[in-house]
């Protein structure tokens, strides 16, 4: 038994490690020549394989394409999940924040990946299902930190504008059922705002216009934070603890 399956594990291995060295040369070919670009038979070439092999792999180059955008958002929904469940114990708005620098930081490490999943589309190709969940990895992240303050302090209501409030209510149907749809508009506005915010730092839109970039990026998504609501409740439910506030004040004794 033990003999006979050894053959198929080093197989298994050895499917993964050219599986992983296409993917690393397709990788350096995103970098050097953008994924409008990309070619199978140019990722053979500098392999030294033939294309017929490189097709057992991947059948097409929009397959490939596929496995490198899930890689991608896998990539940067591990980085900003390790930076969350460092501060799982905090407070929203520091999670908030720490999710967000994960983002920033990953995407300046990663520039020609985050410009596969976030730049310009692709020619000829369209993502497949395959690619949500991994795409909506850093999503959730930020819903459910929403979510953690509107079951605890609370969270503030935006206000909302009527003709808006129909799509409101599918968005949060469909996205976050338990959250109030005021909230989970401002929340995908704000998760917009931030892939706009490090895209234009990666694209280098901010030439010449911002230069000390970290505190101007802590700046932005802080204040993201209290369009989505995450810090007025606390502000409110820390002022209403301190001696003296709310019904200590004067004229809110009974019979005052």
């Amino acid at each position: 038994m033990t003999t006979s399956s050894t053959p198929l594990g080093a197989r298994a291995r050895a499917r993964i490690e050219v599986t992983e060295a296409i993917k690393d040369e397709a990788r350096r070919q995103l970098a050097a020549e953008g994924a409008a670009k990309l070619s199978l038979r140019a990722v053979a070439r500098e392999l030294g394989m033939v294309s017929s092999a490189v097709y057992r792999y991947f059948p097409s180059r929009d397959d490939l394409l596929t496995a490198l955008i899930i890689d991608a958002y896998d990539s940067l929904g591990a980085a900003a999940e390790a930076a969350h469940g460092e501060v799982a114990d905090a407070g929203p708005v520091e999670r908030w924040m720490r999710v967000c620098e994960a983002v920033r930081g990953w995407a300046l490490t990663h520039p020609h990946e985050y410009a596969l999943i976030y730049g310009s589309p692709v020619p000829g190709y369209t993502a497949p299902q395959t690619t949500v969940p991994s795409a909506a990895r850093v999503g959730y992240l930020l819903l459910g930190i929403a979510r953690d303050a509107h079951g605890g302090l609370g969270v503030a209501k935006p206000r909302l504008a009527k003709e808006l409030r129909p799509e409101a209510v599918r968005m949060a149907a469909d996205l976050a059922p338990d959250l109030p749809p005021e909230v989970v508009v401002t929340l995908v506005a704000a998760w917009a705002q931030l892939y706009g915010l490090v895209g234009f730092e990666v694209f280098g839109q901010f030439t010449r216009v911002v230069e000390d970039r970290e505190p101007f990026f802590r700046q932005a998504v802080g204040q993201l934070a209290r369009t989505v609501g995450l810090v007025y409740p606390q502000e409110g439910a820390a002022a209403q603890s301190r001696p003296g506030a709310g019904g200590g004040g004067k004229g809110s004794r009974p019979g005052s």
